[in-house]
């Protein structure tokens, strides 16, 4: 169940494998690793903007929009996450846990690397 920590939402495992089988939920999701933990393992089809990048990106968001954010434990991710909600972002959750927690299918390789320009439908399951 999702709980608020430091105001920012946080989603557990079930949450986020809920989302991803919701074909009509239009909810982005972004994996905010770095590109060699991406490599190794990550949820097929999930883009990947690397947390030290995703600032670079903020202005090509849609702040209307509701994000979650995945990392490997759900630190950075929550780091992120809190960073876009003091930006004007309102829904946005921390995937708690992270990689670490996900136990459904996975991907290996650079399936789906966010470059500039960004292209939005990209970021689309």
């Amino acid at each position: 169940m999702s709980e608020v920590i430091q105001g920012v939402s946080h989603i557990d495992t079930k949450e986020l494998s809920d989302i991803l089988q919701d074909p009509g939920n239009r909810t982005i999701i972004i994996d905010v690793r770095e590109p060699e933990e991406y490599i190794q393992a990550h949820i097929p089809g999930v883009p990947l903007i690397p947390m030290g990048e995703i600032i670079g990106y903020m202005d090509d968001l849609d702040p209307e929009r509701e994000y979650v954010f995945i990392c490997r434990s759900g630190q950075r991710s929550f780091n992120v996450a809190k960073y876009f909600q003091q930006n004007g972002f309102d829904a946005v959750h921390n995937y708690a846990g992270g990689m670490l927690d996900w136990d459904g299918e996975m991907a290996t390789g650079l399936e789906n690397v966010i470059e500039h320009p960004l292209d939005p439908k990209k970021l689309e399951r």
